[in-house]
C-alpha cells in the first residue's frame, strides 16, 4: 500500500486515484451506462402514448384505404368517423354488447383469456390459438345500407405475421380490397404484399364460387372456378404467397367469418 494511505477511507482513496486508473474507469463507465438507460427508460415512457396513437392513426388510415375512402386532405379522424365499429363473436356470427368498444383493443393486445380460443387446425400460423372476437367496421351508404364490411385478419407469411384488412362488399362475396398494415416479409419479394399493383389484383375478386365453396385462391395459376377467384402469386415468393393464401382462406372460413358473412349474405346484419 503506497505510503500515507493506510489512514484514508475507500472513498478519499478513490478521489485521489489518478484519472485513468482501473477503479475511475469502470466508475465512469457504469454511471454513463445508467445515466444513459435512465434517460433512455423515460423518454420511452413519456413517448408511449404518442406512440400508441401514431398506432391508432396507422391502422384507421388501412381501414380508410382499403375500402377506398382514403382522402389525404380530410383529417384522419374525421373521415374514420364514418365507420361503424362492432365488436364481432365469431362463435355465433353476430355482434355483442360484452366489450366496451373503446375498451376491447387494449384487451385483445393483452391477449386476455377471456377473449381467446385454443385452434385445432392452424393453417394461418396463429401459434395455436386465436381471439374469439374481433373488432370489425361496416361502412354504410348515404341511406344507410351497408356498402362495405372491413374485416382484420392475419397469419403467417416467410418471416412474419402480416396484419392487415379485407374489404368486402355488401353482399358478402365480392371483395373490394386487401392490405396489410404490418408484417416483416423480405424486401423486393414478399414485402411486395405492398405493391399496390398486387394489391389491386384483390378489387372485384369473389370469395365463393356458385356452389357456395370458398374458392378463392393466391396462385400461379388460376382454380377450376376460373379468373373470377384467382388472384396472382408475387413472383419469388412462394411461402408469403402460400401465406396469404392461408390466412384468407382461415378468416373467410367456418373458423373465422364464415358464420358472419352466411349472416351478411342473407341480409341478416343490420
Amino acid at each position: 500500500m503506497p505510503e500515507g494511505t493506510e489512514n484514508k477511507g475507500l472513498i478519499r482513496r478513490f478521489l485521489d486515484a489518478p484519472p485513468d486508473s482501473v477503479g475511475k474507469t469502470i466508475f465512469v463507465a457504469v454511471a454513463l451506462c445508467l445515466v444513459a438507460s435512465m434517460i433512455v427508460s423515460a423518454a420511452a415512457v413519456a413517448l408511449r402514448p404518442v406512440q400508441e396513437e401514431n398506432k391508432l392513426r396507422d391502422k384507421r388510415i388501412n381501414v380508410l384505404q382499403v375500402a377506398g375512402v382514403y382522402d389525404e386532405n380530410v383529417p384522419v379522424n374525421d373521415a374514420f368517423e364514418a365507420f361503424e365499429p362492432h365488436v364481432l363473436d365469431l362463435s355465433t356470427g353476430e355482434f355483442t354488447d360484452a366489450f366496451a368498444l373503446d375498451e376491447f383493443d387494449a384487451l385483445a393486445a393483452k391477449s386476455d383469456p377471456a377473449i381467446m380460443r385454443p385452434l385445432d387446425d392452424d393453417p394461418a400460423g396463429l401459434g395455436g390459438q386465436m381471439q374469439a372476437y374481433r373488432l370489425v367496421y361496416l361502412l354504410r351508404d348515404g341511406n344507410g345500407e351497408i356498402d362495405k364490411v372491413v374485416l382484420p385478419i392475419e397469419g403467417y407469411g416467410l418471416w412474419s405475421t402480416l396484419y392487415g384488412f379485407i374489404a368486402l362488399e355488401e353482399n358478402g362475396n365480392d371483395i373490394f380490397g386487401l392490405q396489410f398494415y404490418q408484417h416483416g416479409e423480405t424486401p423486393g419479394l414478399g414485402a411486395e404484399v405492398d405493391n399496390p399493383r398486387w394489391k389491386a389484383l384483390w378489387n372485384g375478386k369473389k370469395l365463393f364460387a356458385e356452389d357456395g365453396n370458398l374458392a378463392i385462391t393466391v396462385a400461379k395459376t388460376p382454380p377450376p372456378e376460373g379468373t373470377d377467384y384467382y388472384v396472382d402469386a408475387l413472383a419469388g415468393a412462394t411461402l408469403t404467397s402460400r401465406g396469404v393464401d392461408n390466412l384468407v382462406h382461415f378468416w373467410m372460413g367456418q373458423a373465422g367469418y364464415g358464420s358472419f358473412l352466411e349472416h351478411l349474405q342473407a341480409g341478416e346484419v343490420n
